[in-house]
């Protein structure tokens, strides 16, 4: 069969040329057979109804279990599921972490790992509350309370499942494979008591205790929050800030404090210093005269400076160090404070020192209260400040103040005016900076003295660092920056929540002695209480309440506290407490215990990854983890990030319907390294879908039409090496390394890596081995060589998709299943059964991939020449030169002339009677090496023999300008290299190879393209009318004398090509179309005989 040579290397259009008429009666026959061996294939790219029917093929049979259950002889290699929540919806990052958690599982399996995969549900915390709060229509623990917290616990147990089906149907759509039947649920009580285990042990390890500290509070939500929760909710703000004068005792002068945080003001019983900068007293232009920091004078008080009127802004009157201010005492800047001091019988209102003050912003004396802040208590403790705490658990000022009822965010201006009318504001400059707010109901927070529970991490810091440093982070960055860094400066977690729905704290209290005990399971919790039926209670708000039991020390009654847990406790409970450890499934933890891989997103480094690492350490003193994938956020296509309020937010299970799963997974795979940011667009996924699934869907239909045709079973013939041909085995060769540098990249986590070898064979089978074999499978009969090209594709197609089949599970296991279960019913029903295809070493052979590279890199060059000069593919071309490391065979230069359209191909040394080159300096790196010289390098450049030039260069790697100086050494790094052309001829080149086109076309050149452009047009025009490839068809034609006379003088030929019985000018009959074709306009017509 002759073919319409499409020579477009992006993607292989597989509309075949009609067979000759030699072969017509062997196809006819063929097709007019009942028999097919394969399923038929639709070229259509349109995969979601296909991947449905896979989806479903999988739960009928039970696919997944069964890829646990062969595996259960192999070595465990453990995936721990970070639990998601399932009262909130899934969002199109939860696709990103869904296939990327979802992949290296399924790698894994065919590796023949057993792995588990349970799937895990977060159902406590306030984000529930705060749901059932409003489908109540209660606002605030007030309301709660009144409601009743019992039927309050219900509507949360509920609440929790909200959209546990929406997460189920998402996770099936995208192939995400876990134990769905059999998830861990951390309101469960087998789940609370192995938490209650891991508390007791901290608990007797002294390091869960209760403190009085500065913490990070909502008042909206009435809870503290842990320090990773207050990292996932800083947003940038602009507020105004104070520049205060606090008037000293005893003299007119004020001391100029600064705070961000006005409304701490009534709460205000000390000023802070740096003890070793310098402060001056200074005579001010506005009439004050102030204490401040020198280094801070002219950027606060530089603007009361009058240039024109000869005032300056200050005058310096006394200077000191800050460790001379120390005691200087003040009036209180509000009543209430003054009066709190004294009840307290505590001295307050004078300077501090600390060298947490620094010379950056403000004046360089800062405002103390030390209820608001963790510097502010730091300096009360050690000064014994009175403790002045004007606002309540609701975040409002209280009745001492002016502003009692008051929001602190909405007392700022009013503390502000009032400052500025009774002449103590100096100023209030506006500032932008992070903020947090709370991550769950976004009311901004306040640093906040509470009574809190708390595990004392920074015990086992060096515990946190050295198990952190096991840990293979990916990217690396992570584990020895954020996450390291974090862990270097830890901070005690403060555990408790002062809440109903979560895992209540299990330590009792006596009401007479204070006596605490950490109560560390069920049956404890009988033996304590004497009643067995409180083995069996249900361990939530209000029945464990409910619990008592008498104190031995003093005889009274022991209450349990009324504190839950941080749920983050609960994620990172999650490897021992989905066993019920240690109370059962003793052996099952130690054989899944530390996880071989997790994955999640990079906020998760002060969220899950810590909780996880936290308690691993506390209770096992190991890390809990082997290998993390760190995962970047999805943006859309301009990086912004994705808000329904923005409107630019993706429906994730709109995108599954539009691309389908294998598409998106793809795009997340291939297009950038996990860790970073991805801009998600349709444009993106289905460039992606084209560019990959596309060519490799079309490979296979290419395979499955004709090996239907020619009833070809792979079963009944073998792959015989010695018998293939240069360009089999090439393929096998290519087929063999990428699926060694799939498993490769696989095995250490290189996701984009292992994507980008599978595209690269699939774009070589493709582009490169089919387009070069094509006319193999459309030979007659079924010759050895014809059975050779059957069985290489057959077996790169099956190959490639078991290494594919992780990443496109759906598309695979289609192809696998028709092109190996139809015809080898011993074959693994599934491809996710099969194993992961080993390397073939002997296949591999290095020096004919080489060789083929350098074609490939040869055809390229020749195109770019083609386009440079204008010269469409379907002209021949009469002769071409290329100089090149290697020369290479005619099998290989055949290649290059049939690919290139070229009649001859020469290989030579010296290709300067075609080409120049130009140089100039690289101004950037010349510049600064050789700037006295630039001009005469410039000059010098200009004169070179380009050719010679070139020749050094690349024979020595350097240009050396002696008639310069013995100094000028110039590298390829340093020069702007211009590949110039003799006329008549296109050149292009790197540094190893130069092709140089002739682009002179000759008389008969020029009608050879002629009959190649109408054998084109005619073969598009019986695809657009509907032929088989089988049929005959009559070409007729109206045209100028010029092309008549192409007609006239090669009608043979184009016969013989396009299958046409006749060809007659004039009288257009069938299928008709218009064309210009070199500039020259005809008619053509088709029609069926």
């Amino acid at each position: 069969m002759l073919v319409c040579r499409n020579r477009n290397f992006q993607g292989m259009h597989y509309w075949p040329s009609p067979i000759t008429a030699e072969a017509f009666c062997y196809y006819k026959k063929r097709k007019e057979s009942k028999t097919m061996v394969y399923e038929k294939v639709t070229p259509d790219l349109n995969f979601v109804e296909r991947e449905k029917k896979t989806e479903k093929f999988w739960r009928d049979n039970n696919i997944f279990q069964k890829s646990i259950d062969n595996r259960k002889k192999g070595e465990t290699y453990t995936f721990y599921d970070g639990p998601p929540t399932a009262n909130g919806k899934p969002h199109i990052g939860h696709v990103l972490t869904r296939v990327i958690k979802d992949m290296i599982p399924r790698y894994r399996t065919m590796k023949g790992y057993m792995v588990p995969r349970k799937a895990g549900w977060d159902t406590h915390g306030l984000p529930v509350e705060l749901e059932v709060e409003k489908m109540l229509g209660l606002d605030g623990k007030e309301q709660i309370e009144e409601y009743g917290l019992e039927p309050f616990i219900k509507h949360c147990k509920e609440s929790v499942w909200k959209y546990k089906g929406m997460w189920e149907d998402f996770s099936n759509t995208v192939g995400f494979w876990a134990d769905m039947d059999n998830p861990y649920v951390t309101y469960d009580n087998n789940f609370i008591e192995s938490e209650w285990w891991a508390l007791k042990e901290i608990w007797n390890k002294g390091l869960l205790y209760k403190g009085y500290k500065i913490v990070p509070y909502c008042p909206r939500c009435g809870t503290p929050l842990s320090s990773h929760e207050v990292a996932q909710g800083y947003k940038s703000v602009k507020e105004r800030s104070a520049i205060v004068r606090f008037k000293v005792v005893g003299e007119d002068a004020y001391f100029l404090a600064w705070t961000t945080t006005p409304w701490t003001l009534p709460s205000n019983v000390a000023l802070c210093v740096n003890p070793d900068e310098t402060y001056c007293k200074v005579k001010a232009a506005d009439g004050y005269t102030y204490y401040m920091a020198e280094a801070l004078l002219d950027k606060v008080l530089g603007g009361l400076a009058n240039e024109e009127e000869g005032v300056k802004a200050y005058e310096v009157l006394e200077t000191y160090k800050g460790k001379d201010l120390e005691y200087k005492e003040y009036e209180p800047l509000y009543a209430c404070a003054g009066e709190a001091a004294a009840k307290q019988n505590k001295k307050g209102h004078y300077v501090t020192c600390d060298s947490y003050v620094t010379m950056t912003d403000g004046t360089g004396i800062v405002h103390i209260a030390p209820a608001f802040g963790e510097d502010d208590s730091k300096v009360g403790k050690k000064y014994d400040l009175p403790f002045v705490q004007f606002v309540d658990g609701k975040g409002e000022l209280t009745a001492e103040t002016p502003y009692a009822g008051v929001f602190v965010k909405k007392a700022d201006p009013m503390v502000l005016a009032d400052l500025d009318k009774e002449g103590k504001l100096f100023d209030a400059p506006k500032f932008e900076h992070d903020y947090p707010f709370c991550w769950r109901c976004d009311t901004p927070l306040i640093y906040y003295a509470r009574e809190s529970w708390f595990i004392k991490m920074t015990e086992v810091r060096d515990d946190l660092v050295r198990n952190n440093n096991t840990v293979n982070w990916i990217p690396e960055s992570i584990g020895t920056g954020r996450f390291g860094n974090w862990l270097e400066n830890i901070q005690d977690w403060g555990i408790s929540r002062n809440r109903y729905w979560g895992t209540p704290l299990n330590i009792w209290e006596c009401e007479g002695c204070g006596r605490q005990e950490s109560i560390g399971s069920r049956a404890e919790l009988a033996e304590r209480s004497g009643n067995p039926e409180d083995a069996k209670v249900e361990l939530h708000r209000p029945y464990i309440d409910a619990v008592t039991f008498t104190c031995p020390d003093c005889g009274k009654t022991m209450h349990r506290v009324p504190e839950v847990i941080d749920c983050w406790f609960d994620s990172g409970a999650m490897p021992f407490a989905q066993h019920h450890y240690p109370f059962e499934n003793k052996d099952l933890f130690e054989q899944q215990f530390p996880a071989q891989f997790i994955s999640e997103a990079v906020d998760q480094t002060r969220g899950w990854f810590y909780s996880l690492m936290a308690e691993s350490t506390l209770l096992f003193n190991k890390a809990p983890y082997q290998n993390v994938i760190v995962l970047g956020h999805v943006q859309d296509e301009n990086g912004q990030k994705m808000s329904k309020s923005k409107g630019n937010a993706v429906d994730p299970f709109d995108a599954l319907e539009k691309y389908g799963a294998d598409a998106i997974r793809w795009y997340f795979y291939i297009n950038s390294a996990p860790w970073l940011p991805n801009r998600f667009h349709g444009k993106a996924v289905q460039e992606g879908q084209r560019k990959f699934m596309g060519t490799l869907w079309n490979t296979y239909a290419f395979f499955v039409l004709y090996a239907n045709i020619d009833n070809f079973d792979a079963t009944k013939y073998t792959l015989d090496y010695d018998k293939l041909s240069v360009m089999d085995k090439w393929l096998l060769s290519k087929l063999n390394s990428a699926v060694a540098a799939v498993d490769d990249n696989l095995g250490n986590y290189r996701i984009p890596e292992a994507a980008r070898a599978l595209e690269e064979f699939v774009d070589d089978m493709s582009n490169w081995y089919v387009r070069r074999s094509r006319e193999r499978f459309w030979a007659k009969g079924m010759e050895q060589d014809k059975i050779n090209a059957y069985m290489t594709l057959y077996t790169a197609l099956v190959t490639i998709c078991k290494a594919a089949a992780p990443m496109i599970p759906f598309m695979t296991e289609d192809i696998y299943r028709n092109l190996v279960c139809s015809i080898d019913p011993s074959a693994p029903e599934s491809i996710h059964l099969c194993d992961f295809p080993k390397v073939d070493e002997k296949m591999i052979d290095k020096d004919l991939e080489k060789a083929m590279d350098e074609v490939l890199k040869i055809v390229v060059m020749g195109r770019a020449c083609r386009n440079s000069a204008n010269i469409k593919n379907r002209q021949p071309i009469g002769q071409m030169y290329v100089k090149a490391p290697e020369v290479l065979s005619d099998f290989y230069v055949n290649i290059i002339a049939d690919e290139l359209n070229v009649k001859k191909v020469t290989f030579t040394d010296d290709v300067s009677n075609y080409t120049d080159y130009q140089f100039k300096p690289q101004l950037r790196t010349v510049g600064p090496k050789y700037g006295k010289y630039l001009k005469q390098i410039q000059a010098a450049l200009a004169e070179l023999d380009g050719n010679k030039a070139m020749a050094e260069l690349k024979a020595n790697g350097c240009l050396k300008l002696d008639s310069v100086s013995d100094e000028v050494v110039l590298l390829e790094e340093d020069l702007l290299i211009t590949m110039t052309q003799a006329e008549g001829f296109v050149t292009e080149g790197d540094n190893y190879v130069t092709v140089v086109m002739d682009t002179k076309l000759t008389p008969e050149l020029i009608e050879e393209g002629f009959v190649r452009e109408l054998i084109s047009k005619i073969q598009t025009m019986r695809k657009e009318a509907g032929f088989e490839v089988m049929d005959h068809i009559a070409v007729s034609y109206t045209a100028d004398e010029k092309v008549t006379g192409i007609f006239e003088k090669y009608g043979d030929e184009i016969r013989s090509e396009v299958l046409a019985d006749k060809i007659t000018a004039g009288t257009l009959t069938g299928y008709e179309k218009e064309w210009s074709i070199n500039g020259e306009k005809v008619t053509l017509a088709v029609e069926k005989q």
